[in-house]
């Protein structure tokens, strides 16, 4: 179905960049708003779906801060936003239909500053706010576009894996997915300049945009025949890198120190690299021979790596070490909380979350560690409770709508639980297993009248939404 699917897109002419439209109205003319979210949300569902979605809500939470901090100071940031992390070893990020912007777990890595990742994120933040694919589109005749699922899974394929583009123009006629979905010069010009701009707002280092775009063309030089993702689906000229310096030259220079979070995100993916025996033994390595930028960022490696080795009581001594002094950051609580629950020690689990939690009541991934804490101990009421407060703040959490689904099915409410399930389906973009799970709920028919009847319409709703997606 994928081949059939991307061969329907791949049968596309390639876009002509010249003359391009005028924002937000020939744009608009064939790819409206409407069928943007569209396009969005399916995308969204593959993307959940896929087995390289890395679904880590500390590492995803950073990146969201991130993302939201320079689309704050973007001109154009009425819409939402959807940032994601891909595990992926190659360096690469994308931006899709629908404000949804993903990472891979490389280009996390490769960034060897704050800076350079915010330049990257920024950069892709420019392609959504300047609706650079509503404008590709609007250069073709709309009748040349394929199914609009047959285009979110042509666009997550050139985006997130150009190789999978690249396997399956070897199989076809015409132009490549590539050509026809990388960004022309004045696209990728335009959102260098308006990604710089994001960046001096935000207080980051300008010069982290132009330091890893030159790292990535150097390497391009050494290895023409394996070039970095980024650029295959970027591509990276001389007169960008010379604009980029010259930005970066005239800014007054400013040293921009890294966020602890982010040297703990990356302290943390290193921690889940390899097997856990391996893991343990580099953390150790970097630790004795000081190879780090933060101290505390090894130790945290070191720490999580001794959790999935099973080495409890040393992971609980290093995470002591981390407490004493770096007590406020909300991810080394939620390790420490996590710890002890990894341990059997459910006691101090819960203590340790229910500092965290209230510390830091913003943090999610606390609160999910939380809620799942209590389910753990059978605190099925106090998790309910907690779930509840939670989805009265962020009724769109479909994270918060699983710990939900189990809460309710370990209190035996049959409904609710069906109910939950399919609510965190439905925002996870499957709206086929939405339907499936509320309707289970209703034939259980253990809810109240009003229970029913709020499950009846939600039904209908999801049918309909359904019927209207099989139409596009």
């Amino acid at each position: 179905m994928l081949r059939t699917l991307l061969a329907l897109a791949l049968a596309l002419q390639p876009a002509i960049a010249a003359d391009l439209p005028d924002l937000g109205e020939v744009s608009r003319q064939y790819f409206s708003d409407q069928e943007e979210q569209a396009l969005g949300r399916a995308i969204m569902r593959d993307v959940y779906a896929d087995p390289r979605y890395l679904d880590d809500p500390e590492i995803e939470t950073y990146l969201n801060q991130l993302g939201y901090k320079l689309v704050s100071v973007s001109p154009r940031n009425q819409r939402e936003f959807t940032f994601f992390v891909v595990a992926d070893p190659t360096i690469n990020a994308f931006a899709m239909p629908g404000g949804n912007i993903g990472v891979h777990t490389g280009l996390l890595l490769a960034a060897q500053s704050e800076s350079e990742l915010a330049g990257v994120v920024a950069h892709e933040i420019a392609h959504v706010t300047q609706d650079h694919i509503a404008r590709m589109v609007a250069a073709q005749s709309q009748s040349q576009w394929p199914t609009m699922a047959a285009l979110a899974l042509a666009l997550l394929a050139a985006r997130s894996n150009p190789n999978v583009a690249s396997a399956a123009i070897a199989s076809t006629q015409a132009y490549s997915i590539q050509n026809q979905l990388n960004y022309s010069r004045d696209y990728e010009r335009e959102a260098d300049r308006l990604g710089y701009e994001m960046l001096t707002r935000a207080d980051y280092d300008p010069r982290g945009m132009s330091g890893f775009f030159n790292r990535l063309q150097r390497a391009n030089r050494f290895y023409d025949s394996s070039a970095p993702a980024y650029l295959r689906t970027h591509p990276l000229t001389t007169d960008r890198i010379a604009d980029m310096q010259a930005r970066s030259e005239a800014a007054p220079y400013q040293q921009v120190q890294d966020s602890l979070d982010f040297q703990l995100v990356r302290a943390r993916l290193r921690a889940q690299e390899g097997s856990p025996t391996d893991a343990v033994l580099a953390a150790r390595n970097a630790l004795k021979e000081k190879r780090y930028g933060s101290e505390a960022a090894a130790r945290y490696a070191l720490a999580t790596a001794l959790v999935r080795a099973r080495k409890f009581h040393e992971a609980e001594s290093e995470v002591q070490k981390l407490l004493s002094a770096h007590s406020t950051s909300p991810m080394i609580q939620q390790l420490a909380a996590h710890t002890a629950l990894a341990a059997g020690n459910q006691a101090l689990a819960l203590q340790r979350y229910q500092a965290g939690a209230a510390a830091h009541p913003g943090y999610r991934p606390l609160q999910y560690g939380h809620i799942a804490a209590l389910l753990a101990a059978g605190r099925n009421d106090d998790a309910l409770a907690r779930v509840e407060r939670q989805l009265s703040l962020y009724p769109l959490d479909r994270r918060v709508w699983r710990l939900a689904a189990q809460a309710h099915a370990q209190l035996g409410h049959r409904l609710q639980s069906h109910r939950a399930q399919a609510e965190a389906a439905a925002l996870s973009g499957n709206l086929v297993a939405a339907i499936e799970q509320i309707k289970l709920g209703i034939k259980a028919g253990d809810g109240s009248f009003h229970e029913m009847s709020a499950a009846e319409a939600r039904r209908r709703e999801w049918e309909e939404a359904e019927k209207s997606q099989r139409k596009e």
